[in-house]
Parts: structure tokens; sequence; C-alpha cells
């Protein structure tokens, strides 16, 4: 029997890696991060249940760029200007193709 993914997508498995790495590097106390994002998790979830998928790890995502950009890890704006920049490929990119972001 195979077992099942412990990931839903591949980004949620890639942006859980990143979380422990940049506290493992030291960027922020795991305890501070596990309360943000307790946080985050108790308001989306007063809006509509989460699903431990997408909108369980937006959430996560959420929470560790607000983190960065608060301890001064990552700027605001430009986050803003990359997710937005990220979307904006994968509404372009045709089913089935690999999103890339233009960096010119």
């Amino acid at each position: 029997m195979k077992p099942e993914p412990v990931f839903e997508a591949p980004w949620h498995a890639q942006l859980f890696a990143l979380t422990v790495h940049l506290n493992e590097a030291g960027r922020f106390e795991w305890s501070d991060w596990a309360a943000r994002f307790g946080a985050t998790l108790k308001r989306h979830g007063l809006a509509r249940a989460l699903n431990g998928g997408d909108d369980y790890f937006n959430a996560w995502l959420e929470t560790l760029e607000l983190l960065m950009a608060e301890d001064g890890h990552a700027d605001a704006t430009e986050l803003a200007t990359t997710r937005d920049a990220w979307e904006a490929a994968y509404l372009r990119t045709p089913h089935g193709a690999p999103v890339t972001l233009d960096r010119t």
C-alpha cells in the first residue's frame, strides 16, 4: 500500500521547509511563530472553515510574510509586488505549462 502524501501540494511542502529553515537560521523563535500562526488561523477560521489544504497554507504564508516584514527580514512592498507578479504569471500561463516569473 502506497502511503498518503504528507502535503496536499508541492508548495505546501516548500513553504513548510522554508519556515523550518528560517527558524533554524535564527530569523525567529518557533514559539513566536506558533503564536502568530495560531492567531492567523483563528482569524481565518472565524470567516470560514479551514480544510488543512490551501486555506491552511495560505494562512501559513500570510503569517510568514508578516513576520519577516515586521522583523525587517523582508520588505512588505516587495512581498506584495512579487505576490502580484506570481498571480499575473499564473493567470497568463496555459493549463499544464510551468508558471514562470518574468524578472525583466
